[in-house]
């Protein structure tokens, strides 16, 4: 019999494919599904916009017709003079909405801490980008943010110092414990399929007031102090903060704070927690805590408490922190839950989505973390 020719394979492939448009869909979460069934997801970036849920909500004001187009084509750092094709200067010296991509795999390491400017969406899909250096990434009084598809670690502290900020003008700073992303007085921020690790201080601080956030399809790893959610006990304005937390992976070789909440709202639901050593969740301040379909491994040797909870007995009775349709495996346990169905995220129509049951945790985390996206078919 005469071989088919390879052409004709190709078709009927392609045609079995549009025949069954789901069916890489399966393992794909709420938010992977809005946009990677595209295999035309180059042409039409701003699709990822779209697809965003939780807190931040959906992130169209990042898009339209006036965004301006950057592509970094130069992985080197100017943190007073920014030449044009850099990072830093596509996230400070742009004004209005900026949507920047890669040119090619690259290193960036950071001489000072990296402002973004409010409306400015920061795309890796496509390429391999790896952030290091000082700070790292610093969102500071800004809002309408996306960071999206970077390999950010072996981020360092740094002594007080000036920057170049948004609008072009410089900004000084005071010290930078060395945290991979940092949201001081941020608010509608998107932090979506990252891999963060190896950092001085933590990997990811929400501080100082921000609100309206959603960390989604991230993959921590290899950190002491993962996630922290409000700056510090005294900082009262953290009372309206608001984080939705899904989709992640987190461990291996992660120790605590994932997420450490103080005083506001924390929706943390269908994440991976691959171990731990002192505690997953854990809070302080009477914050409110909402563990959903999570799936918890707990080590095989070691402390087997999700949970780590700071205050008097008094204090920890006002608490609304509690756990709803979770999985526990290798002795994990969640002690005594507090203010049972008191911290409900009362998400609008744009913030909403569904909660998958805890044992698809594994299929809906599958892909956190920077994704391998082909450059002829969808990631």
């Amino acid at each position: 019999m005469a071989s088919i020719p390879w052409c004709f394979t190709l078709a009927l492939f392609i045609v079995i494919l549009s025949a069954n448009p789901n069916a890489s869909a399966a393992k794909m979460n709420a938010i992977d599904k809005c946009w990677r069934e595209n295999p035309r997801w180059r042409s039409n970036r701003q699709q990822l916009a779209t697809c965003s849920v939780g807190f931040a909500g959906k992130m169209t004001n990042n898009i339209g017709t006036d965004v301006t187009w950057y592509k970094v084509t130069d992985p080197s750092d100017d943190s007073l003079s920014p030449k044009l094709g850099t990072l830093r200067y596509g996230a400070t010296v742009i004004k209005g909405k900026a949507w920047i991509t890669f040119k090619k795999n690259m290193h960036i390491t950071l001489q000072r801490p990296l402002l973004i400017s409010s409306f400015t969406a920061i795309d890796g899909r496509g390429v391999d980008v790896h952030i290091t250096g000082a700070g790292c990434l610093l969102v500071y009084q800004a809002t309408d943010v996306i960071i999206h598809g970077l390999r950010i670690h072996h981020c360092q502290s740094q002594p007080p110092s000036s920057v170049m900020g948004p609008d072009s003008k410089v900004i000084p700073l005071g010290q930078m414990d060395g945290d991979a992303i940092r949201l001081v007085t941020a608010r509608k921020v998107w932090i979506d399929h990252n891999t963060l690790y190896e950092c001085q201080d933590g990997l990811l601080d929400v501080t100082r007031g921000s609100t309206d956030v959603t960390i989604s399809n991230n993959w921590f790893r290899n950190q002491d102090k993962v996630m922290l959610l409000g700056h510090d006990d005294g900082h009262l304005r953290d009372r309206n903060m608001k984080v939705t937390v899904i989709f992640n992976h987190f461990g291996p070789n992660c120790n605590q704070r994932m997420p450490r909440v103080r005083h506001g709202l924390a929706h943390v639901a269908n994440n991976l927690y691959q171990g731990w050593e002192q505690y997953a969740i854990g809070g302080s301040m009477s914050p409110s805590v909402k563990s959903e379909a999570n799936l918890f491994i707990a080590p095989k040797l070691g402390n087997k408490e999700v949970t780590w909870r700071q205050g008097s007995q008094a204090d920890k009775a006002t608490w609304k922190f509690y756990s709803v349709g979770d999985v526990f495996e290798n002795g994990a346990s969640f002690s005594s839950p507090t203010g049972i169905g008191g911290a409900k995220p009362y998400y609008n129509h744009e913030q909403s989505f569904k909660v998958e049951d805890a044992p698809s945790v594994r299929e809906l985390t599958s892909s956190s973390g920077v994704l391998q996206c082909s450059r002829t078919l969808s990631c």
